[in-house]
């Protein structure tokens, strides 16, 4: 007689290993606050990647979760953009949402320019995501007066605030942290094409972050040293934001009008801040954002009345395209910035989510999660939201379970990972 063998399978038991989850928070900007669609709103927030680890620390001693949400009524928060339909070409249709916001109105700052306010958030916090935050402001003591989204965090009205971010963060004792800061120190520079904003210098990055981390890791209060998880930067350059309008897409609908058109003209750094006109090339990078019903209107230039992005006197604006040598700027700025964060986490016995390579991997590769097919395209994907930069609820989802995956390996911890399939994409009309 043959006896059949009825396999058994047994399923880890969570356990927190080496590491305490009783108070965990959360460091970082708008990918930390669960920022979506170009904007701050309560079912992004409710979807963080910090909001959706810590309901699966609670299994292993996991405490409360304090995010400051937006209020019910006000649960529009920033405003957003909301998917409406497709165009007969089949260019997606982004509309704003302009109800139910909580902007309680905004407030001139000398020196610097006009701020948003939001209406205040009161109560306990263990979620400090900050949208538009750098690692370059966390000990500047003015900066609660120039982002509206850390305003909001204070008791002070701007102009009045001089709390550092990182004594913001220190005052109330914790257990664990996860920290993702330093990627608008390399974002800002790129989504302005390099016109707008600048690349911390890596040095300055290096001194802050060791210091960040430094303090982080120092005996609190309750004699707990805290442990925690640091994320790389991704290569900013490989998100939608930069690689959906494309200048082969755009040169081929020109010579579909046009087919004496040459191309299409940028102006492109050539080194320091010395900007010269030249054919784009598909190293070079076209911005979600970019107008593209500009090419060949008529714009006012020395030489006369000439066609828009079509002649050498008639350049693309520096801030719709992060040209070649931008794109390698930023990369080595990126490079930089994380291998400061990689040996300062290593120094402190910090776990790491590699989030440089694992995007790269998402975007070459695709992923594929409990059967679902994702990848990095622009609303097909799955994974990057509306405004090409931050994540959908799924794409926050996954990023949670790295830091997991992270965290355990590191501590010996049992976090089970989030359900995945169990969050949202783009929202489809």
């Amino acid at each position: 007689m043959i006896g059949a063998c009825k396999p058994e399978i047994k399923i880890p038991k969570p356990t927190s290993g080496g590491a305490d989850f009783s108070r965990y928070i959360a460091l970082g900007n708008s990918l930390t606050a669960g920022y979506a669609d170009g904007g701050l709103y309560l079912a992004g927030q409710q979807n963080s990647y910090p909001s959706i680890m810590a309901k699966q620390m609670q299994s292993v001693g996991g405490g409360v979760f304090n995010q400051p949400l937006f209020s019910a009524a006000q649960a529009n928060g920033s405003g957003y953009l909301s998917l409406t339909g497709f165009s007969s070409l089949g260019s997606p249709i982004l509309t704003p949402v302009t109800s139910n916001l909580a902007i309680r109105g905004q407030v001139n700052v000398p020196g610097f320019g006009n701020v948003v306010l939001y209406t205040k958030y009161t109560g306990d916090i263990e979620n400090y995501g900050v949208p538009g935050i750098k690692l370059l402001h966390i000990t500047y003591a003015p900066y609660g007066d120039l982002n509206g989204y850390y305003e909001r965090l204070l008791p002070g009205d701007a102009p009045t605030n001089s709390t550092p971010y990182l004594n913001f963060v220190m005052a109330k004792p914790f257990t664990f942290f996860s920290n993702w800061l330093g990627n608008n120190d390399a974002l800002g520079y790129a989504t302005s094409g390099g016109a707008g904003d600048q690349l911390t210098d890596p040095n300055t990055f290096a001194l802050l972050y060791n210091l960040l981390i430094n303090t982080l890791t120092t005996k609190n209060a309750n004699g707990v040293t805290p442990k925690g998880v640091v994320g790389t930067i991704p290569d900013v350059t490989s998100i939608p934001y930069f690689n959906t309008v494309t200048v082969d897409a755009v040169v081929a609908g020109v010579q579909k009008l046009i087919p004496q058109a040459k191309g299409i003209y940028i102006n492109a750094l050539v080194s320091g801040t010395t900007y010269a006109p030249r054919l784009a090339t598909s190293s070079d990078l076209i911005v979600l954002t970019f107008p593209t019903s500009m090419i060949g209107t008529t714009v006012n230039t020395p030489y006369g009345q000439l066609p828009y992005g079509l002649t050498p006197y008639s350049p693309i604006d520096n801030q719709y395209i992060l040209d070649a040598n931008e794109v390698k700027l930023t990369r080595e700025h990126v490079i930089a910035f994380n291998n400061t964060i990689k040996s300062v986490a290593a120094a402190h016995g910090l776990a790491v989510f590699d989030a440089y390579t694992f995007l790269n991997n998402v975007k070459q590769y695709g992923l594929l999660v409990d059967g679902i097919g994702l990848n990095s395209d622009y609303i097909s994907g799955g994974i990057f939201s509306l405004d090409g930069v931050h994540l959908t609820p799924r794409g926050y989802a996954i990023v949670a379970n790295q830091f997991i995956d992270a965290i355990n390996t590191k501590y010996g911890s049992n976090i089970p990972e989030a359900d995945v399939a169990s969050y949202p994409s783009v929202k489809f009309p």
